[in-house]
């Protein structure tokens, strides 16, 4: 059961975290050369799909986490847990205003507060892979020092 909820916890987190940086390094800077209108109009759908793989991606690796420092298998996996569990609050709190605003139907996509908007998502976004590159070393890091 453990090593299960390790391949688990770890695998979802290293997933999320090559999501997130594929958006930061990837998909968004190719958004942005096709131009601030381009880059909007298919921010939503772009978003839309991704939310919903990392909430779930995010999800196990927390719960696989809490699970296994319950186990006793060490506060480090707690602590990757939070790393990996930050990046709700952390959207909903501090990112979520900017997705609405990128996300309203009566957004000038043409408009230079788009493109500023667009560049402080990316920002923001850039934090999110942070957190989970750390819980993915964290997590990485328990993997390998038990074998």
């Amino acid at each position: 059961m453990i090593g299960l909820l390790q391949f688990a916890g770890v695998m979802s987190a290293l997933f999320f975290t090559g999501i997130a940086i594929y958006v930061s390094l990837g998909e968004h800077p190719a958004r942005m050369e096709c131009g601030t209108e381009l880059a909007a109009t298919v921010f939503g759908p772009s978003y839309k799909r991704a939310s919903r793989i990392q909430a779930g991606l995010s999800s196990v690796a927390t719960l696989a986490g809490i699970i296994l420092w319950l186990m006793g298998a060490g506060a480090m996996w707690l602590i990757g847990a939070l790393f990996i569990f930050a990046v709700v609050p952390f959207t909903l709190i501090v990112i979520m205003p900017t997705n609405r605003k990128l996300l309203d139907s009566k957004l000038n996509r043409t408009d230079e507060t788009t493109a500023e908007l667009l560049n402080k998502w990316a920002r923001l976004h850039a934090i999110r892979s942070l957190l989970g590159l750390v819980s993915s070393s964290i997590y990485l890091s328990l993997l390998i020092r038990r074998w």
